[in-house]
């Protein structure tokens, strides 16, 4: 009943944006990678600018409690592509399949790429996939896109310059990447084909997914960026990886960085510099006043091949980083501008989440939603109307580091670690009303919240038979 009335909803709203189907507008998603929720100047980050960004958020809704999927990349990917939480999505952790890419979507599954398919859009992605091998029923051409530019493994796109990316079916060889060569950085390959969409879908309805790269690991950046910030932060910090004929060189493990702090905030601007180049290019085609942009991050900064998120504050006030539930892992920017529909300047505290995303795009276009799926449109919070609908509760789950769990249920937060041993499971809870930092576990003092949430935790999951906690009977009991 309830999944009815959302879509009642969405069609109501729909006719007061009086689209009809020549006006229905581009959707471009950047889905930034382990990017923190303090690394862009509008959510506090003060060593840099990201003026383009920042001119999305004045432009827009900036969102202060928006939640990836999950910690990590693949599954927190999944659950925007379907509209579940972990506990339902069919990916939940970074599973290699041989011989390149991860473990994929099912045939069956229902991605938002082909809900807006579907719905008469041309559809492109742009950037890293990680569901599903080249070919496999989780290949992105198999799951809802027209067009695929990038990479198709997540372990590769580690490397950013790698001596090949793939174009649909075709492999492409980089030649400038041969031997210890190092001319085509991938990312910027990567945009040209993303602005070349654009151009080339001008005149239809089209949804550009652009799951970039940066600023994951290895920390590598041109050096036409790099000496914009070389010596600027200092002490500067170094890094020693793999290197020039050493095993796994660029095919996964993280290249040498001497240069840690001047290569992220290198980066994080260029990335800054492609969304501004993807709003001019869109202005110049005509399309900025239709086109709905959506920025965000797949999980918390992390802290691999040398990064120094803490010399960055790129968690801003929150506690943890890439691969834990605390929120400096899961809680990432999230900004939406729709010149003319959304009151520019906005900013919303909603708890969201990525599995709402599926069904806002759904009630912006006016289609229905698939059922069975965990998310809630905000439609109503972007467009400032009344009606909108709030999550009883939020969950996540994490299947490294032998298991973890999450649940938010208004202020309160319980996190348990160690899930699949259970002699070693930690609960902890937090007011985050009074603790945005996670710093003070009062679970001991609040026992009967405590219950309440791991019976909710244990109704947020189903069981499944690839992506499990050691054993899937280790789940918080009544």
């Amino acid at each position: 009943m309830e999944s009815r009335l959302i879509a009642l909803a969405g069609i109501t709203l729909f006719n007061v944006l009086n689209l009809n189907a020549q006006q229905k507008p581009n959707i471009v998603y950047i889905l930034a990678d382990d990017l923190g929720y303090g690394d862009l100047s509008c959510y506090g980050q003060k060593h840099f600018k990201t003026p383009n960004i920042d001119k999305l958020a004045n432009q827009g809704m900036l969102f202060t409690q928006h939640y990836a999927g999950c910690t990590v990349c693949a599954p927190s990917r999944s659950s925007l592509m379907t509209g579940l939480t972990t506990g339902h999505t069919p990916i939940r952790g970074n599973k290699s399949w041989k011989p390149e890419g991860q473990y994929p979507l099912a045939a069956e599954t229902f991605t938002l790429a082909e809900m807006l398919k579907e719905a008469g859009y041309t559809t492109g992605a742009f950037g890293k996939w990680g569901l599903g091998s080249p070919g496999s029923e989780g290949d992105p051409n198999k799951q809802g896109f027209d067009q695929f530019y990038g990479y198709n493994c997540q372990s590769l796109a580690h490397n950013y310059y790698p001596d090949h990316l793939w174009d649909n079916q075709t492999k492409i060889i980089l030649e400038g990447n041969s031997g210890i060569q190092s001319k085509d950085y991938a990312p910027a390959l990567i945009h040209q084909h993303a602005l070349q969409f654009i151009e080339k879908n001008k005149d239809n309805p089209f949804f550009l997914f652009y799951p970039t790269t940066i600023p994951h690991a290895e920390l590598t950046a041109p050096e036409e960026n790099m000496k914009e910030f070389r010596g600027k932060f200092l002490p500067e910090k170094s890094y020693k990886g793999a290197e020039p004929g050493s095993e796994g060189f660029r095919t996964g493990p993280y290249g040498s960085q001497m240069e840690v702090h001047a290569a992220f905030a290198a980066m994080v601007t260029l990335l800054d510099r492609q969304v501004g180049e993807i709003v001019a290019r869109l202005k110049e085609l005509g399309l900025d006043k239709n086109t709905i942009i959506v920025f965000s991050s797949d999980n918390g900064p992390h802290i691999e091949g040398g990064a120094d998120p803490d010399y960055f504050d790129s968690n801003g006030p929150f506690k943890g980083y890439k691969r834990d539930l605390y929120e400096g892992g899961i809680r990432e920017p999230m900004i939406v501008s729709w010149p003319n529909k959304i009151a520019a300047g906005s900013k919303s505290d909603l708890i969201s989440a990525f599995w709402d995303v599926m069904p806002t795009l759904a009630d912006i276009i006016g289609v229905k939603a698939p059922e069975k799926i965990d998310g809630i449109s905000f439609l109503p919070t972007l467009l400032g109307k009344p009606g909108q609908k709030t999550h009883d509760s939020m969950y996540w789950e994490f299947h490294e580091n032998n298991g973890r769990q999450a649940v938010r249920k208004g202020d309160w937060k319980l996190i348990r670690y160690n899930v699949s041993i259970p002699e070693k499971i930690t609960t902890e809870l937090y007011n985050l009303k009074t603790d945005l930092g996670e710093e003070t576990n009062v679970a001991s003092e609040n026992p009967k919240i405590v219950q309440e949430m791991l019976q909710i935790m244990k109704n947020s999951r189903v069981p499944s038979d690839v992506f499990i906690f050691g054993s899937e009977n280790v789940v918080p009991k009544d």
